[in-house]
């Protein structure tokens, strides 16, 4: 949401408190350390720094890089909706976890996409070329924790213990793509990949200010109405999730939150089936009264449906209608003799 960093940050000054990042998806740190923000270029350089870019475009052997920042997925998709970008390469995105989900679907129909993929799904539906790719126990490869530190790991499943055709990794395809394409990136394994990053090493120099981007106010609600909240939990409806029925009864029950106060305005109590509509449509789940604020109705993001941003259009911050689910009417089947 808009200015909770800042909120954060200013949090953890006014307490003595300090604040760390720990995601939720194992390559994130790695990916920001290699470039992968709009706003950084390898090693977390800052890609508006002049020096960050002489370093940078020495090591690829060019005169100079762009002083601006890239586009953001967002931007990305909105650019292929339009017709601005004609081609996506896509790699293991579920089209629910994206901010904005009919969105990202209509530019994957605008535009062609080539799909860097471990198992079918929206992405790979609509994509007009599917590349399988090793998954991580297929392969070697290095893992960045949330402190920073590299886990180098080798592949835990070799050639001859499996009983198909070993799939190529990220970084074959990408190397294979990029060929095709006349652009050779010169990274044909992963030794290369790691010289290339030794190369290229980290930024010792200034780093981003701290951000001050502003709050915006919460919706003021009307009767039925609450503002949305959410994350996605650990075990969810995830891809790589799939067919694992031992790690899926571990998960925590898919429930819905709404304070005691707010339960009682809504007539609901616990256990309720509570109905949370936007403006794309609505999803229920068992209501469990919890001390939080009111007003405020929290929903995990990806453990029911299509995900409560494709199935209700809304996002955390939003306002949504809440109130008890309608009952379902019953199915009757004939059954001739």
């Amino acid at each position: 949401m808009p200015g909770a960093l800042t909120a954060a940050l200013r949090t953890a000054a006014a307490t003595g408190a300090r604040l760390v990042w720990i995601p939720r998806r194992s390559g994130e740190r790695g990916a920001v350390e290699a470039g992968a923000l709009p706003s950084l270029l390898p090693g977390g350089r800052p890609a508006t720094h002049p020096r960050a870019r002489e370093e940078v475009a020495a090591a690829w052997g060019l005169r100079e890089l762009p002083a601006r920042y890239g586009r953001d997925t967002g931007q990305i998709l909105e650019a292929a909706a339009t017709g601005e970008l004609a081609a996506l390469l896509v790699a293991g995105v579920e089209v629910a976890d994206l901010p904005d989900p009919p969105r990202a679907r209509e530019a994957l129909d605008a535009a062609f996409v080539v799909s860097l993929e471990l198992r079918p799904g929206e992405v790979t539906d609509r994509a007009d070329v599917v590349l399988p790719v090793a998954a991580v126990a297929e392969k070697p490869g290095t893992f960045l924790n949330w402190e920073g530190r590299a886990r180098m790991f080798e592949a835990a499943l070799k050639p001859e213990q499996m009983t198909r055709p070993l799939a190529p990794t990220d970084t074959r395809a990408l190397h294979m793509l990029a060929d095709a394409l006349d652009a050779h990136l010169g990274l044909p394994d992963l030794r290369a990949v790691r010289r290339e990053l030794d190369r290229l090493g980290g930024w010792a120099h200034g780093r981003a200010t701290e951000p001050t981007e502003p709050g915006r106010p919460a919706p003021r609600t009307g009767d039925g109405e609450a503002v949305l909240a959410g994350h996605r939990m650990l075990l969810d409806l995830g891809r790589l999730q799939e067919g694992d029925t031992a790690l899926a009864g571990t998960r925590h029950a898919a429930v819905a939150r709404l304070s005691a106060v707010t339960a009682a305005d809504t007539g609901v109590k616990d256990g309720d089936l509570l109905e949370v509509t936007g403006p794309a449509g609505s999803t229920a789940l068992p209501l469990l009264v919890t001390e939080m604020p009111d007003r405020v109705v929290w929903l995990p993001l990806n453990s029911t449906g299509r995900g409560v941003l494709s199935d209700t259009g809304a996002r955390p911050g939003d306002l949504v209608r809440i109130g008890p689910a309608a009952p379902r009417p019953a199915v009757v089947t004939e059954v001739q003799a």
